[in-house]
């Protein structure tokens, strides 16, 4: 990873919670609710809004799709590295135009979704787009090479068939 952008948060560490699990789960939705629930961020002037069903310990969908993963919504277990990201989407949808972050579109499950890539610390956004808003559906981590090889050659792909049109 190169040099962070300085308006990326640092990360929210485990240990700065003396591996108290509850003490670190509740600074991480604060933080969450900080940037999504008492505020509504813009993307490209649409309203931010979250999946919020189903909540699950009285927390919206998107925040556990944030901080943990698995298939299902029943068997998703904590990421730390998503954790420790818990501030990071936010800015990176602030900061969507900057060259720094590759965006593109790609369907997904027959749905249009939007990818914020900030290559350089290996941290993808996605969203959803829907009538009216878009949807903050989750952000994680990219750090695999066939991960990144995959995205690199989607961005591609699509930056191609743009500008052929």
């Amino acid at each position: 990873m190169t040099e962070r952008p300085g308006w990326l948060p640092p990360l929210v560490l485990f240990e700065t919670y003396a591996g108290n699990w509850e003490r670190y789960l509740d600074a991480l939705y604060a933080f969450f609710k900080t940037d999504f629930v008492e505020t509504v961020p813009l993307f490209r002037r649409a309203r931010l809004a979250l999946k919020r069903h189903p909540i699950i310990k009285g927390k919206e969908a998107t925040f556990w799709h944030l901080i943990s993963t698995g298939s299902g919504e029943d068997d998703r277990l904590p990421d730390l590295r998503r954790c420790e990201r818990i501030r990071w989407p936010r800015p990176i949808i602030e900061h969507a135009d900057e060259t720094i972050i590759r965006i593109w579109e790609n369907e997904r499950k027959g749905e249009r979704r939007i990818c914020l890539w900030l290559e350089n610390q290996e941290y993808l956004v996605i969203l959803a787009r829907r009538r009216g808003y878009v949807l903050l559906w989750t952000g994680y981590p990219v750090t695999e090479a066939h991960q990144k090889a995959k995205l690199r050659k989607e961005f591609e792909a699509r930056k191609k068939a743009d500008a052929a049109r």
